[in-house]
């Protein structure tokens, strides 16, 4: 398995790699994030697959950025690639790479490119005044990618501090950003609504729906018993993993061993300490409800293919991936009303309020009968699903940096920029 669990190389093959618009200078890709959580051995978020989509997309024409120690480095063309590789999963030996090819450009000082456009799709350093400043001194043309204003609107899910790091993340991405992409029409207008209450510049922006993963065909033979329900995603606070526990120990004391498990797939997060008791510590539960950390994109993709459901309970998201895949592998999806979910999946899913305890274990117990009409009914819908695909996101971020290069020369490639690159026309 890659490190990154997706995007995988080959779940990456559906994205081709179209030459860059000629307008467009060679682009720089800020992987601090990526690169410290590959040294760290921690597992991908959404936040990582998108950035690790832009890598794969971009890396033909593009430079890695690494940020060390209050030093910018730009690897050099071929150390680059090398970084990218590792970051995707391509080199066997990702870290000893990664530390050789920082080490190198730490040692020789390689310069940013002045003027160039910079990709940062992680959020990652915004936080810091700095960041901007660095910006400002190398004539920087930073393109972002806004994920969601969840420690904003939502802050109760979110660490301490976040509050205020995500004040400062978005009055770097608003005074400095030569583009903004949102992940969905919600999430652009959360900005927009931040930037007006704030009257702070809105630069120019584009909402870009993200592509699903291409799973692996599933194993014909189901990973237990059936039925059982899956939840995807990190255990935080956020996901609601807290109400499904006790919807999932209701089942129990009504059905007893005839109720149906819940697999939850993904790593324990933060602020997370109800639901961790629940699953340490409640006897109800054991047996039923399973964690599995770590799951490939194979071993989810049979997971998916033989549940009755995929639960999706959060109260707050900005996009949600994991939706996008059940639909596309063709299993139903009970989901909380949220506005970026009814963005991409439409009246698809069988929608809930997140904190409507009854309504979710209704519909558990519709939905664990494969022949119970609501779930027939969300298969017949489903039929009619196009699903958002890598591709057609970045032809249309690329047809929008052409388009905003032309009529602001905001993403124009300088005369003479310090490669020394020729002028384009």
């Amino acid at each position: 398995m890659a490190y990154f669990a997706y995007p995988e190389p080959r779940s990456l093959n559906c994205i081709s790699t179209p030459s860059m618009p000629s307008d467009i200078a060679p682009i720089l890709i800020d992987v601090t994030r990526l690169a410290a959580r590959l040294l760290e051995g921690k597992h991908p978020t959404g936040v990582d697959r998108v950035s690790l989509a832009y890598i794969f997309h971009y890396r033909a024409r593009a430079r890695a950025v690494v940020r060390h120690w209050g030093r910018w480095m730009q690897l050099s063309p071929s150390a680059s690639l090398r970084v990218f590789a590792a970051l995707l999963g391509e080199d066997q030996q990702p870290k000893p790479t990664l530390r050789r090819c920082v080490a190198a450009a730490y040692v020789l000082r390689w310069g940013l490119t002045k003027g160039a456009p910079l990709f940062n799709t992680g959020h990652s350093g915004l936080d810091d005044p700095q960041y901007a400043e660095r910006v400002r001194h190398h004539a920087l043309r930073p393109v972002y990618f806004l994920h969601d204003l969840i420690p904003l609107t939502h802050p109760e899910y979110c660490r301490a501090g976040e509050v205020q790091k995500h004040h400062q993340r978005l009055r770097t991405m608003l005074h400095t950003g030569h583009g903004v992409i949102a992940n969905s029409q919600a999430t652009l207008e959360d900005l927009q609504t931040y930037a007006r209450a704030h009257e702070l510049p809105c630069p120019a922006a584009l909402v870009a729906h993200l592509g699903g993963s291409e799973l692996p065909p599933a194993s014909p033979t189901p990973p237990i018993t059936p039925p059982y329900f899956v939840m995807l995603g990190t255990i935080e606070a956020r996901k609601n993993h807290l109400l499904l526990l006790h919807v999932w120990r209701e089942l129990v004391e009504r059905l007893g061993h005839a109720a149906p498990k819940l697999v939850l797939i993904g790593q324990r997060g933060w602020e997370c300490e109800q639901v961790v008791d629940l699953l340490e510590r409640c006897d109800a539960l054991h047996g039923v409800v399973l964690e599995v950390p770590h799951c490939n994109d194979a071993q989810l993709s049979t997971w998916l293919a033989h549940a009755q459901a995929l639960l999706f309970p959060s109260f707050a998201e900005g996009y949600g991936l994991p939706l996008v895949e059940a639909l596309v592998a063709g299993v139903p999806v009970i989901a909380s009303d949220l506005p970026a979910f009814r963005e991409v999946a439409g009246d698809i899913p069988h929608y809930l309020d997140p904190i409507d305890g009854l309504g979710w274990l209704q519909a558990v117990l519709a939905f664990a009968d494969p022949l119970h009409p609501a779930r027939l009914a969300q298969q017949v819908r489903m039929q009619g699903f196009e699903a958002p695909t890598w591709d057609a996101h970045f032809a249309k971020v690329d047809t929008w940096l052409s388009q905003i290069a032309r009529g602001a020369g905001m993403l124009r490639t300088p005369a003479i920029d310090a490669a020394g690159l020729a002028p384009h026309d």
